[in-house]
């Protein structure tokens, strides 16, 4: 779990409101701070400000898509490094091709995912390798 004096942020981008909710409220739970972003542009904004630890990325977003919000991050100085885990309904297999090569720490499929899965995923990410104990989402 995050046990850090500043809460990591965590900013969520997804246009399904009851989803990112779910998503916020589990993870504010065990001590992050998170924000939610439901379409592309707000997202670029409010990863800009926030400069978070971690964006969970949907894909399929109104305005900009997710794929392009990682494009337009990882071409801007203050994007570059931000870690992101991508979570869509789309298969890898059918998103955009080379999304890997932007340096994504994962996908996942949101209809293979329970909710105890974002915790265990966002722990995984965040937890220095000497803190975590040995996680698995099969």
């Amino acid at each position: 779990m995050n046990e850090s004096p500043v809460p990591q942020k965590i900013v969520i981008v997804e246009d399904n409101t009851g989803l990112a909710e779910i998503y916020r409220t589990r993870l504010e739970l065990i001590g992050y701070r998170c924000f939610v972003a439901s379409n592309g542009q707000q997202a670029l904004t409010v990863i800009e400000e926030q400069k978070p630890d971690l964006v969970l990325l949907d894909l399929m977003i109104p305005i900009i898509a997710g794929d392009q919000v990682l494009a337009k991050m990882r071409a801007s100085e203050w994007g570059k490094n931000i870690r992101v885990f991508i979570i869509s309904n789309l298969n890898e297999a059918d998103a955009t091709a080379g999304l890997r090569d932007y340096g994504i720490e994962g996908y996942a499929v949101k209809a293979n995912m329970v909710y105890d899965d974002i915790d265990k995923l966002v722990d995984k990410i965040l937890t220095p390798s000497t803190q975590q104990e040995s996680v698995s989402l099969e």
